[in-house]
């Protein structure tokens, strides 16, 4: 199966934080998680608990480097679909939303989960793409 297909699988899943279950509940990171595991099998390592401002509180890149470990990052200008987005939501905060890239009747979307909000699919358009920060390749 296509990680465009598995992705859209998890569309109307509820955003819970640190969740990972289709259906019941997931989060950004959820999402990408509960991909992984259909595609490949179990997870490589641990997410640890995290708070909401888990990255601001640090300041550290962490889940670019916790990535990086696991998918091959590209340039973001590279992305095409079933790649994942890493996106700076804060212009001096680190990279701490994450989707994964998609196409729809010829046009990129985003399949991503966003607080307060359903797994959705949406428009890759000028607002994500002025915070795409990092890109990477399953």
């Amino acid at each position: 199966m296509e990680i465009e297909d598995i992705a859209r699988s998890w569309i109307g899943t509820p955003y819970v934080h640190q969740a990972s279950v289709k259906g019941a509940g997931c989060d950004c990171l959820g999402l990408l998680r509960g991909v992984w595991r259909e595609l490949r099998g179990e997870e490589p390592e641990h997410a640890p608990p995290y708070a909401p401002d888990w990255a601001e509180a640090t300041g550290a890149e962490t889940l670019r480097d916790a990535l990086a470990r696991h998918l091959t990052q590209i340039a973001p200008a590279a992305l095409r679909p079933g790649d994942v987005a890493l996106f700076r939501m804060a212009p001096r905060g680190p990279a701490k939303h994450c989707g994964i890239v998609a196409e729809k009747d010829g046009a990129p979307t985003l399949i991503h989960a966003r607080q307060n909000k359903r797994v959705g699919e949406e428009p890759f358009g000028v607002f994500w793409r002025r915070r795409l920060a990092y890109a990477f390749r399953l």
